[in-house]
């Protein structure tokens, strides 16, 4: 008998406006990111792509205001501090904890209550996702550009989160790279909503979603 999974499910983004000292951004946000799809968002800088993913994880800057629902399915994010939001993101450093090893950044990321066992089991699951086995104890700082880029995406995604966002995490490689992480990230993230922020139509042409252009005001 086939066990039964628990449909996960979508992002949404109600009326979401933000200003700049009374200045809107852009046109006001309506948008449903399903379980699986992934919407990239393009546009000029300064057209307010990264300060809107600031919002939906919380951390918006105090110089904006904002307003508008984001809710994962029927649970409503807009009140709750970042830490209790459950959305991951992706920038474009890969933000590795330097004093750490591979294997305990790795474990920064896992949700507590896990026993000694199952941690240790994720951790390896992650390691060889990423095809870096016998890696764990190995500083990040000996690592290529593109194993740290990894072990930063599995880091995000073994915390469980409910939707990824990506703000322009593969601006900082090399073409050929850019490519292999963009396959691993969407792969790795095939059963969550994702938001991508970029410049580059490739990377919206690789995330293979409806792409929504904002304008600078």
């Amino acid at each position: 008998m086939t066990e039964k999974t628990t449909p996960k499910p979508s992002l949404i983004l109600r009326n979401i406006c933000i200003e700049l000292r009374g200045h809107p951004l852009f046109e006001p946000i309506d948008l449903t990111v399903n379980p699986g799809q992934a919407v990239t968002i393009m546009g000029p800088s300064g057209s307010g792509k990264s300060t809107l993913l600031a919002y939906l994880c919380g951390s918006l800057g105090t110089d904006f205001t904002a307003s508008g629902q984001v809710a994962l399915g029927a649970r409503d994010l807009s009140t709750l501090p970042p830490e209790r939001r459950h959305l991951g993101i992706l920038f474009q450093d890969d933000l590795l904890f330097p004093h750490l090893s591979v294997a305990d950044n790795l474990a920064f990321g896992l949700p507590p209550g896990l026993n000694k066992a199952d941690r240790e089991a994720r951790i390896a699951t992650a390691m060889t996702e990423a095809g870096l086995q016998g890696f764990g104890d190995r500083d990040p700082a000996t690592l290529s550009g593109g194993q740290r880029a990894r072990i930063s995406c599995l880091r995000t995604l073994l915390s469980e989160p409910g939707a990824l966002l990506l703000d322009e995490p593969f601006s900082k490689l090399d073409a050929a790279l850019r490519d292999r992480f963009r396959r691993f990230v969407f792969d790795q993230a095939r059963d969550l909503p994702v938001i991508l922020v970029t410049h580059d139509p490739g990377d919206a042409e690789a995330a293979g979603g409806p792409v929504l252009t904002l304008q600078a005001h």
